[in-house]
């Protein structure tokens, strides 16, 4: 009984913590601003990046990216085997549905960054060669982040990680197609941003196009 207990806070502490809404939080209490309302109206670091800065966009990169790291982390102090997946996944989910914002939330890409860095470095080193040749290519961070979530359960076939970390790399995939569904659309209709390195106070209210 203790054991479940464990697990369950384990699982209840990873889901809140993927909750905390980074870029949210640095946007509301930095600038005064809610980011749902500029830009894209996402709350991950590519808005916060386009909006506040690339100096805001960085840490709230991080700050996401920390909350999946920390995931694992809890998930293996419970000692069970395979504990740190069901934990990564809680974050994710936590971060892609946060009961702070209402149930809305990010597309998980940073949070899966931190994730990927702690659970298998091999996902991690693909899902980045991947995301940097597309964004390189075609300077969209939808599109890159998209191919880069849906080469991690392959990566984790191709270097022989047992059925478990394929199955965490299937949900990671789904939940990021998922969560990038109106940015697909977009792409197929010609219409999607393409993402400027350069801060250029974007500002104004949401107009539904890029991250």
């Amino acid at each position: 009984m203790s054991g479940l207990l464990e697990m369950l806070l384990a699982l209840g502490a990873s889901y809140l913590l993927g909750s905390l809404p980074t870029g949210y939080l640095i946007a509301r209490y930095v600038k005064g601003i809610d980011i749902r309302t500029r830009g894209s109206g996402n709350i991950g670091a590519t808005n916060v990046w386009r909006n506040l800065g690339p100096a805001w966009g960085i840490i709230s990169l991080a700050g996401d990216a920390g909350k999946g790291a920390a995931a694992v982390l809890i998930g293996r102090l419970v000692g069970i085997p395979g504990m740190e997946l069901l934990t990564a996944a809680a974050a994710l989910t936590g971060h892609g549905w946060s009961v702070f914002l209402r149930f809305q939330g990010g597309k998980i890409i940073a949070t899966s960054l931190g994730v990927l860095s702690m659970l298998a470095p091999v996902g991690l080193a693909v899902a980045a060669v991947v995301w940097v040749g597309t964004f390189v290519l075609t300077r969209f961070v939808s599109l890159a982040s998209i191919l880069a979530a849906s080469a991690v359960p392959l990566a984790f076939l191709l270097a022989g990680l047992d059925w478990r970390y394929a199955a965490f790399g299937l949900f990671l995939a789904v939940v990021a197609l998922y969560k990038h569904r109106s940015n697909i659309q977009r792409l197929l209709r010609g219409e999607e941003s393409r993402f400027n390195l350069r801060y250029s106070q974007a500002g104004g209210s949401n107009n539904g196009r890029g991250r």
